[in-house]
């Protein structure tokens, strides 16, 4: 389980050193609309099956939520329909805010 995993300090790491990487929230609308983590590609949980083709050609795909479940979810399923990279971001979007960018707002 720990590779399907990624601290929200290596995305931070990534993001500010340019990786190539998809940023996935797979929050519901009204989470998405509370906050959000610049330059991540809204896709609902229940829109992921419609995303796929989208999603296999996209490199490293790190997922997230408000806390990580479901977007680790969103990582086993992704990664058994063949996106081999795809990721959960532990903590979510709450420890994004508590340990990253406190001007995300917290719910």
């Amino acid at each position: 389980m720990d590779d399907m995993q990624v601290s929200v300090k290596e995305v931070s790491d990534r993001i500010a050193r340019c990786d190539h990487l998809l940023l996935v929230d797979v929050r519901e609308q009204w989470e998405y609309d509370l906050c959000k983590i610049p330059g991540a590609k809204w896709i609902p949980l229940g829109e992921l099956p419609a995303n796929l083709n989208t999603l296999l050609d996209a490199g490293d795909v790190i997922c997230y939520c408000h806390h990580g479940m479901r977007s680790l979810d969103a990582a086993v399923w992704l990664r058994q329909q063949g996106v081999e990279s795809a990721k959960s971001m532990a903590g979510g979007i709450e420890r994004w805010s508590a340990e990253i960018d406190a001007s995300v707002p917290r719910y």
